[in-house]
């Protein structure tokens, strides 16, 4: 038997001529996927691609227009995720569905509970999620409550719950957005251990070095359609990236350059916050003109709380904040702003815009007040637009019409518009939570010259993000926050991602 003939014979499922429209708009046009037996599969493309639409349709929370899925030779018509796990088909989401004063064990077998007559046989599930751990080589207590359990350890138990429903196809969205490196390593290390085991894996994700890790092979996505499939032993992370985008992506070098005198300080900053362990914990830093400072850091260690704090949205409990020598401890918003402070926050929707307005009212916000765009209170409607249009064109965010409201946008198209807002305030300080988030690769890219052209100009900007290698190409120098206080800090030259992981799950430098 030929290779063609075996890898043919190993054909598990095939996703044939999908097409799924929104009104006119086609999210998937004419998509074909085939998964072998035992492979793992990345499915990668831009945000908007349309990877999580193929894969709701193949999970069942999403019906298609036309085409037709084949599970071991036969027609599947899904109508639900319940139909899609009965079928061997589970999916470990990016945002984790546990519940925190369960158990391990409590939350693998929820649904599916053995039973002892008519109760809960929790002596069986101990045993079973034991047997399970064991098998797979996924270390897990059974009788661990969730609460207080690290971020990979949590998503150890979302691949056990899967493992559990007996699925033969696993897949993976986004797997790697909240873990530290070395979390990353056990993810991929499990990962190739679930397709030695015979599961066979889809993997949606943009972080093109660990599809070059963990990958067999990859199709590429690009505006619906099925732009390739290539074997990863034959490809490099230039060539998808390439195929990604549609252009070629520069590689700049950030020059050094020295920095200034202190725009931001912090000092002894504290925030109690409504639990026994503080949220901020006695935190110093700086940044100083001409310099991108980095917080690295596990989801939910003060990081949000310390941006809100920064901003004024939040009110601290004790300690210093000055802006260019102005004291903004505990300021109104408003005031903030006026020392010379803008912000990216980290929600779009929740802090960053308003739905039910229009694209052009949203660019304008925080900019209105200039007295070239108003005066007395009268807004001077024409500039405004103009102004709001030059943003939305030089940032390149799609859309038809700037009285559209915000609501319209893409999630990736309305994190470009306040990402442009913010940056063109001209403050001194910029501060940039998870400015990428969302975007795809081109518009990172466009993002991050546009940080370190404000660096270049002589500003400050203190960058929050849960991508280490946007912290690692950006920061001049980064601190890492873990429980609410600096856990260490690097400097370009002597950052290393073994080191900045160490540190994010609490450890210390030699």
């Amino acid at each position: 038997m030929s290779e063609q003939d075996k890898k043919e014979k190993n054909i598990i499922l095939q996703m044939k001529h999908i097409v799924k429209y929104y009104g006119a708009l086609a999210a998937n046009d004419d998509i074909n996927l085939t998964l072998h037996e035992g492979e793992i599969l990345a499915v990668i493309g831009e945000n908007g691609a349309g990877k999580t639409t193929l894969m709701k349709t193949l999970y069942g929370l999403e019906h298609p227009t036309s085409g037709e899925i084949v599970l071991r030779g036969e027609p599947l018509h899904l109508k639900s995720a319940a139909q899609a796990i009965s079928h061997g088909i589970g999916m470990v989401q990016q945002h984790f569905m546990l519940f925190d004063p369960f158990t391990v064990a409590e939350n693998i077998v929820y649904g599916r509970e053995p039973k002892k007559g008519l109760f809960f046989d929790i002596k069986a599930a101990n045993e079973t999620v034991a047997a399970l751990s064991k098998q797979y080589e996924l270390p897990l207590n059974p009788t661990d409550r969730i609460e207080g359990m690290p971020v990979g350890l949590r998503q150890r138990v979302e691949i056990m719950k899967v493992l559990y429903q007996n699925a033969d196809i696993i897949i993976f969205d986004e797997p790697t957005a909240v873990l530290t490196p070395q979390e990353v390593r056990e993810l991929l290390k499990t990962m190739k251990n679930l397709a030695k085991a015979g599961k066979s894996i889809i993997i949606i994700t943009h972080k093109l070095n660990e599809v070059m890790e963990v990958a067999d092979r990859a199709m590429v996505m690009r505006m619906g359609k099925h732009i390739a499939d290539v074997d990863i032993a034959d490809t490099s992370i230039e060539e998808l990236s390439m195929m990604m985008v549609g252009r070629k992506l520069i590689d700049k070098t950030i020059e050094t350059i020295p920095a200034g005198e202190d725009v931001l300080k912090v000092d002894d900053l504290f925030l109690q916050g409504g639990g026994s362990v503080p949220i901020i914990d006695h935190l110093s830093m700086h940044v100083a003109k001409g310099e991108i400072v980095g917080i690295a850091g596990v989801s939910g260690n003060g990081q949000s709380e310390l941006s809100q704090v920064l901003l004024g949205l939040r009110r601290a409990d004790s300690g210093s904040i000055t802006v260019c020598g102005q004291d903004i401890f505990n300021k109104k918003v408003r005031q903030v702003r006026e020392t010379g402070v803008a912000m990216i926050p980290e929600d779009r929707y929740l802090w960053g815009s308003a739905r039910e307005a229009t694209i052009s009212e949203t660019a304008m916000m925080g900019h209105y007040r200039r007295p070239t765009l108003s005066k007395n209170g009268i807004l001077y409607t024409k500039k405004l637009r103009n102004f709001a249009q030059n943003l939305v064109d030089e940032f390149g965010v799609k859309t038809d019409n700037i009285q559209l409201k915000t609501g319209s946008l893409s999630g990736g198209n309305a994190q470009k518009l306040i990402a442009a807002r913010e940056i063109r305030q001209h403050t001194p300080l910029l501060i940039a939570c998870e400015p990428t988030r969302g975007v795809d690769i081109g518009a990172m890219e466009f993002i991050h010259d546009r940080l370190i052209e404000k660096r270049s100009n002589g500003d400050a900007v203190l960058l929050i993000s849960s991508e280490l290698t946007e912290i690692m190409k950006l920061s001049d120098r980064i601190y890492v926050m873990y429980d609410g206080k600096i856990n260490g800090e690097f400097t370009r030259e002597n950052v290393n991602e073994e080191d900045l992981g160490l540190l994010m799950m609490g450890g210390k430098k030699e």
